[in-house]
């Protein structure tokens, strides 16, 4: 079983949205056995809230189940845990790091670098934009799949 965790500031936007989209990818492909896929924040700051509205509405709107959720922290002995853990910016990089220390094991990478794409996932909290959000982390997503079950084909 594939492990992975994604990890945003404040778990309510985007890592949160990446947990239901890549959870419905795998349910859809008939791999929900094969994968346990959870989020966390790098920050205190939204621990116990559920979603973001922005986030329920983009993924009602795209057909991705929503999950129950309230948001909480990263913790140390997470990284032992799971195999990937999956940032949507260098911010999350930073946070992480504060709480892991060091990747010795090259667990930590951002999202849009399954995609080939040197770029951050678009933060909604700033924007209000969560289509565009929600495009890149399909797009993510889609492409971690594709590398993740590559080996399968």
């Amino acid at each position: 079983m594939i492990k992975i965790l994604f990890i945003c500031h404040g778990n309510i936007c985007r890592s949160t949205m990446a947990q239901f989209v890549f959870q419905h990818m795998v349910n859809e492909a008939g791999m929900a056995d094969r994968f346990y896929i959870d989020s966390a924040a790098t920050s205190t700051e939204e621990i116990g809230s559920g979603p973001h509205p922005g986030t329920v509405h983009v993924c009602n709107k795209e057909g991705v189940p929503v999950l129950p959720h309230k948001a909480k922290q990263v913790r140390r002995q997470d990284y032992d845990t799971y195999d990937l853990l999956i940032i949507m910016d260098e911010e999350n990089r930073r946070g992480l790091s504060r709480i892991i220390s060091k990747d010795k094991q090259g667990k930590v990478h951002k999202l849009m670098e399954y995609a080939g794409m040197d770029k951050n996932v678009a933060d909604p909290w700033y924007t209000g934009d969560f289509e565009t959000t929600y495009w890149d982390v399909s797009c993510g997503c889609k492409a971690l799949m594709e590398e993740l079950t590559k080996s399968e084909n």
